[in-house]
């Protein structure tokens, strides 16, 4: 039981995502606005926390 539980949970959320996926209208269109990052990302905090503290 558990075992279909799982193959069922991860292909839906696969089948989910792909549908969200193929549904985007940006896709189609070669003009469309590249999508907008946010104000800091990932990289923005690691060297933020990376120059921050230690021994000076």
């Amino acid at each position: 039981m558990i075992d279909y539980f799982a193959i069922f949970l991860t292909h839906g959320l696969i089948m989910l995502v792909c549908w969200r996926l193929l549904a985007r209208e940006d896709l189609d269109d070669p003009q469309a606005a590249p999508p907008v990052e946010g104000k800091r990302g990932a990289r923005g905090r690691r060297a933020r926390r990376k120059g921050s503290g230690g021994d000076v």
